[in-house]
């Protein structure tokens, strides 16, 4: 399959029209219970509630390790479809594919290099799960050799992208790679006129096993305005990162030379467990689907204010809270763990 510059192939947004939602059901007990120190049935349980939450509003295609089916069965069966596949971990988001899109040749996907964020993890199936669920599908796969996740790049549809020198330049990932030269290959797979580069997380302070993902630090609401992480904790060591991130953002313009409206969306501090290694507590990793906002919850206070500006920036769909105070004990919420197949054909 040739994809170039010249071939109109498109990263659609992610308030595009979706067929499926597609996610990896968790089931590596050592992985959850001795590195994260949360319960595989607890986790299961956060999964269950997204799955069934997506489910309201779009199909939900749920892979499942073989030796994991029973208990897929017993929490989702019914209301999602199950995929018997080998698998390491449970990031959709960063292991599966990136759907591109075409207006004559219809849907395809985009296989990165997944290393498990710099080989942190073990991931011999992970990186070659998005090539099967794209084989599964009959889908032409682009497999690149260009290291990249999911979660480390969002679109607005309009020819932007937004990533993080933290991710796409660290050394463990694109060794010797410029800016330039992911660029060139962001604007021939995915229709990008305009990337723009956010610092993330450089210093590595907040522990992130991502090494600083975009789906942490802004979404999109529409072109040419973000919803931004912010912190009222001022004087913690991630109040500088959420600083130099929102900097980047004020500075930038988009691919049409707009620059951005950015409206804050506080993260849940309260629900933060001081004892865990990592935590994710921004409320910009929320997930949109058919007519819905899937948004992380924690019981806290603050839920309900994040409800109320995420229902303010997207006014015609169901903002939907779903607790998942034990899936963010392994350092993502619901954007990490879903990944959006658009709804697109051939004209």
């Amino acid at each position: 399959m040739l994809i170039g510059k010249e071939t109109g192939w498109r990263m659609p947004a992610e308030w595009q029209p979706h067929t499926a939602t597609w996610m990896v059901w968790p089931h590596n007990q050592g992985l959850w219970e001795s590195t994260w120190g949360v319960s595989l049935a607890a986790v299961q349980a956060d999964f269950a509630a997204v799955v069934k939450a997506i489910a309201r509003f779009e199909p939900v295609m749920l892979v499942v390790a073989p030796e994991a089916r029973q208990q897929a069965e017993q929490l989702c069966g019914g209301v999602a479809e199950l995929i018997e596949l080998p698998v390491d971990d449970s990031w959709c988001r960063d292991s599966g594919p990136t759907f591109i899109t075409h207006p004559q040749h219809g849907l395809a996907g985009v296989s990165w290099r997944f290393n498990a964020w710099g080989n942190k993890s073990a991931h011999v199936q992970d990186s070659v799960l998005a090539r099967r669920i794209l084989d599964g599908l009959g889908l032409s796969c682009l497999g690149l050799p260009l290291a990249n996740e999911g979660g480390a790049i969002h679109v607005d549809g309009q020819g932007t992208l937004i990533t993080t020198e933290s991710v796409l330049l660290n050394p463990n990932r694109n060794p010797g790679l410029s800016k330039a030269e992911i660029e060139a290959v962001f604007a021939e797979v995915l229709g990008i006129r305009k990337t723009i580069w956010l610092p993330g997380d450089l210093a590595g302070v907040t522990g992130d096993m991502t090494d600083g993902h975009v789906d942490g630090v802004c979404a999109f609401a529409r072109p040419g305005v973000l919803l931004v992480d912010a912190t009222h904790a001022q004087d913690s060591v991630y109040a500088e990162v959420v600083r130099e991130n929102r900097r980047a953002l004020q500075l930038a313009l988009d691919a049409q030379g707009r620059a951005f409206e950015l409206i804050d969306l506080y993260e849940a501090t309260a629900a933060v467990d001081d004892s865990a290694e990592v935590f994710c507590a921004s409320y910009t990793n929320f997930y949109l689907c058919n007519g819905a906002v899937i948004m992380p919850a924690y019981g806290v206070p603050s839920d309900q204010a994040a409800a109320c500006t995420l229902q303010q920036a997207f006014p015609e769909r169901e903002v939907v809270p779903v607790r998942i105070n034990q899936l963010a004990h392994g350092g993502g919420g619901i954007h990490c763990i879903t990944q959006q197949q658009p709804a697109w054909e051939a004209q």
